[in-house]
């Protein structure tokens, strides 16, 4: 399943025409910022979709059922662009365990690359629900590998990616990659991509606009 926010009117769509703008995105605050609250907002609309139990809660004067999370999920990012967003899904799913993993693009001489995950840091994730933060869905090479790797730590029962702006190949790619129990939330989603695999309109490179450019690769 996909679910593109900007296809209803929200504020997402605000924040995402900020990301994209060339003329605000050299704040850099602001743009970090922009991701955190679209990462909030549709950690609020995935929050709807999971399970819930009900629950006895002490008042000061007397006992309530509330419905509470059935359990929580594991949120995790892949470095580093998606750090801004991750914070966004916990200041909602403020409760939940973390995980963090590396991918990136290796690129090669001919112009091909291959994507190397190098770093995992991650909870047993057997039965859990997993949410992965990713900005940017380009190819969607890096965020399926990175997405196999998290599974070798277990089976979650339920993937949902958070992405601010997809392209429709990349979005293709995940979903064959990942299965049919993947549930790709996106900001937006553009139609084209440069040979270089950079989304067009898109935004850029969500990494080096957050934090800076790199002399990596």
């Amino acid at each position: 399943m996909v679910i593109n926010m900007s296809e209803s009117h929200s504020l997402i769509s605000n924040w995402v025409s900020e990301l994209r703008n060339v003329h605000v995105q050299g704040d850099r605050m602001r743009f970090r910022r922009n991701l955190e609250r679209i990462g909030e907002a549709i950690s609020y609309e995935l929050s709807k979709t999971l399970p819930y139990v009900e629950k006895e809660i002490e008042t000061p004067l007397g006992i309530h059922n509330s419905k509470v999370l059935e359990a929580q999920p594991v949120v995790s990012t892949i470095l580093r662009a998606g750090l801004p967003m991750h914070g966004g899904v916990l200041n909602y799913f403020d409760h939940a365990d973390n995980a963090f993993i590396s991918a990136y693009r290796k690129h090669h001489k001919d112009g091909s690359f291959e994507i190397k995950v190098e770093y995992i840091s991650s909870p047993s994730l057997d039965n859990r629900i997993l949410i992965v933060v990713d900005p940017m869905i380009a190819t969607g090479a890096s965020l399926v590998s990175a997405v196999h790797a998290l599974k070798d730590q277990g089976n979650p029962s339920q993937i949902h990616v958070v992405c601010a702006i997809a392209c429709t190949q990349g979005v293709e790619y995940v979903e064959k990659g990942l299965g049919s129990n993947v549930t790709i939330w996106c900001g937006d989603i553009d139609e084209e991509m440069t040979a270089k695999s950079y989304i067009v309109p898109g935004l850029g490179d969500a990494g080096d606009l957050a934090y800076g450019s790199k002399l990596q690769d």
